[in-house]
């Protein structure tokens, strides 16, 4: 067997501008990668990397040549232990471009075996979980009016970007329009941990279900002080980036937060996600802002989840693959067959 690989930028332009306490993005830039076998059959993946990881588009970019050459020159999709292993060797500890090579041999090999992602790793569709929708920052009647467009798109679960001045007036107008959804904060570490202690208690008054990243990562004792002393279950996102965080994590939280990016695609995920469990944690799987080729493999370990927030791909204007569906965001794997992730070009 022989494969042939191949990448290409692309910009995807958000339905909104996306704003969080770090920044703003108006566009989504991803890395597409497709690994093709010597029948046709193609496996397709994406990196979405994010500066805090400090990896960019140009570094993806950069390393993809030297990984997808160790993919060409093993030659065999299934031989992922292999190629995981020699890949890291080849470009080190760079997430992004390791998950969307990952993510496009997990398409390819489930593909090859006529089967859907969540099938050929022996998981229950009846026990997938629905997504949390994201409510970006903004002025607050903007926010307002995100979350109207959330709730008659039929939303149940939002998650709300907090780290302003006025972040208790954000979550009441929130609330307001969204009485019986459920609502998640995150803080992407924002605030010192005796500002999300006092905020915890305002944020239970407003039924809020949980607090991602309070504070900063590079402060364990903080986010441990928040979870001993506040008022609400504390997820780490930031503090949780590969398998080796998790023990810690343990201490400090009550969720880890898994990203397929952060971690480096489907295997690390899977183990991040069996280890938290040993850990005595909740296990929320999260996403980057990118293309539907990414997130539809995350959507296939629904099953082995908690909670879900992979609306990235629901906050992009326009995207040129579809996947797994998620009608009101729902992760709905019952019935579903398409091979591998499921990834095909839209109509």
């Amino acid at each position: 067997m022989s494969l042939t690989c191949e990448f290409e930028r692309v910009s995807l332009p958000l339905e909104h501008d996306f704003t969080i306490s770090r920044g703003t993005q108006s566009s989504a830039e991803n890395v597409l990668v497709r690994i093709e076998d010597d029948q046709g059959r193609v496996g397709v993946g994406a990196a979405a990397p994010s500066t805090r990881y400090a990896e960019t588009i140009a570094t993806v970019e950069a390393i993809l040549p030297d990984l997808l050459a160790v993919v060409e020159s093993v030659g065999d999709p299934h031989a992922l232990q292999q190629i995981e292993r020699e890949g890291r060797a080849a470009i080190g500890d760079n997430g992004a471009a390791l998950c969307a090579v990952d993510v496009a041999l997990h398409d390819l090999v489930a593909t090859q075996l006529g089967l859907p992602l969540y099938r050929y790793l022996g998981l229950d569709p009846e026990q997938s979980v629905t997504t949390s929708f994201t409510i970006g920052l903004d002025d607050t009647e903007r926010m307002r009016e995100k979350t109207a467009e959330a709730v008659a798109a039929g939303y149940p679960i939002l998650k709300v970007k907090l780290g302003t001045d006025r972040d208790r007036e954000v979550v009441s107008a929130i609330r307001e329009e969204a009485p019986e959804a459920t609502i998640r904060v995150d803080a992407n570490e924002a605030w010192t941990p005796r500002e999300a202690i006092e905020n915890t208690e305002w944020l239970d008054e407003y039924g809020i279900e949980f607090v991602e990243q309070p504070v900063p990562a590079d402060d364990p004792d903080g986010m441990a002080l928040v979870r001993e002393q506040g008022a609400l279950p504390v997820a780490a996102d930031e503090s949780c980036v590969r398998l080796a965080d998790v023990p810690q994590v343990g201490e400090i939280a009550d969720i880890a937060t898994i990203k397929l990016t952060k971690a480096g695609g489907i295997r690390e995920t899977v183990r991040m996600i069996h280890a938290a469990r040993a850990e005595g944690l909740a296990v929320m799987l999260g996403c980057m802002l990118g293309t539907t080729a990414l997130l539809s493999a995350g959507a296939h370990l629904a099953p082995l989840l908690d909670y879900a927030d992979l609306d990235g791909a629901l906050l992009l204007a326009e995207d040129r693959f579809a996947g797994v569906p998620m009608p009101e965001g729902a992760i709905d794997l019952t019935g579903f067959e398409r091979p591998g992730t499921g990834v095909h070009h839209a109509e």
